[in-house]
């Protein structure tokens, strides 16, 4: 894989950065004033969600260099904290979803010490292991629903983040979308993102140079907990229902790292294009085909990455890269 060089960021460049993610925060946005249809908007919903997903996992994945397959795992941890604190103690998600980030990345910081000393495989393995321990933990644990799962309280409570509609959680996925843009900006063009480079192209010699290695990769791994447990408390809230088999599947932590390596991994826009192009070829297959030709999305999404990995190993951001357009 490629990745973006390690050039700094200057202030006008940062602004400029930002400036153009506002407008096309602003711009999608606007879109449920001219695109009636809820099956557009959930698309759009889900290019979203994903696209951040993706630019969390890259923090670990791409710029770090430790593949996971077990984000799923804090997407959940977001999702059933976030409904717990509702349906119990009757929290607001307001500081339900940020409860659920924090617990995320304190699990994060907790297993991190330990499993990133591990690299290659056998970290990706750790990472399922976490998926099936969420799995075994949630479905056998009562109080958060077992097996058969959590419903979100059907209502129209502004306050509570609960509405009748769709399209309000839709506009908050916008916020939220540029929210994790600016801190992943920040955080990638920031000393510690350079230290993630470092670590990636070489620990031994990151660790001679002063790097602290192992502060750097926890920081990266907390954070990317964090902003992927804070998507899991919307997301409950968008879909209405959770269980643990549809918040702690493989199948789901492994959209996210396609999205960022169809894109681009270490990369900034990478995982976002992924999104845009992956969600609606998925949504779209499985609404033409219908159940007529089950896993038919499971398999453009195979040959999309085969074509990808044969023809562009840097992500499909290494067509811009080659006309000098997007460097991130």
């Amino acid at each position: 894989m490629t990745h973006e060089a390690p050039a700094r960021r200057t202030p006008d460049g940062a602004l400029r950065a930002l400036l153009a993610a506002v407008v096309l925060a602003a711009c999608t946005a606007a879109v449920p004033l001219f695109v009636k249809d809820a099956f557009i908007l959930q698309i759009v919903f889900k290019v979203l969600l994903f696209g951040a997903l993706g630019t969390a996992w890259n923090l670990v994945g791409g710029f770090l260099g430790r593949i996971s397959f077990g984000h799923g795992f804090f997407l959940g941890v977001g999702a059933y904290t976030t409904l717990l604190l509702l349906l119990h103690l009757h929290l607001s998600p307001l500081a339900g979803i940020p409860v659920g980030a924090a617990v995320a990345a304190a699990i994060a910081w907790l297993i991190g010490g330990p499993t990133l000393r591990l690299s290659g495989h056998y970290f990706a393995m750790v990472t399922i292991g976490l998926l099936q321990i969420g799995l075994l933990a949630m479905t056998n644990w009562t109080w958060a629903g077992g097996a058969s799962g959590l419903d979100v309280p059907i209502g129209n409570a502004p306050l509570m983040l609960l509405f009748s509609g769709r399209v309000p959680y839709y506009l908050i996925a916008v916020a939220l979308a540029l929210a994790t843009f600016a801190v992943t900006y920040f955080a990638v063009h920031s000393r510690l993102g350079f230290y993630w480079r470092a670590i990636r192209g070489d620990e031994a010699a990151a660790r001679s140079l002063g790097v602290p290695a192992n502060r750097s990769k926890l920081l990266a791994f907390t954070l990317s907990a964090a902003l992927t447990g804070l998507w899991g408390g919307l997301f409950a809230l968008y879909v209405g229902f959770i269980d643990p088999d549809s918040m702690f599947s493989l199948s789901l932590s492994v959209e996210i790292v396609l999205v960022a390596i169809l894109g681009g991994m270490g990369s900034l826009y990478g995982p976002w294009l992924g999104a845009a192009i992956l969600i609606p070829l998925g949504e779209g297959t499985r609404a033409y085909w219908g159940g007529s030709a089950l896993g038919a999305d499971v398999l453009i999404y195979g040959f999309a990455i085969l074509i990808v990995t044969l023809f562009l190993p840097g992500g499909l951001l290494t067509i811009w890269r080659r006309h000098g357009v997007a460097r991130g």
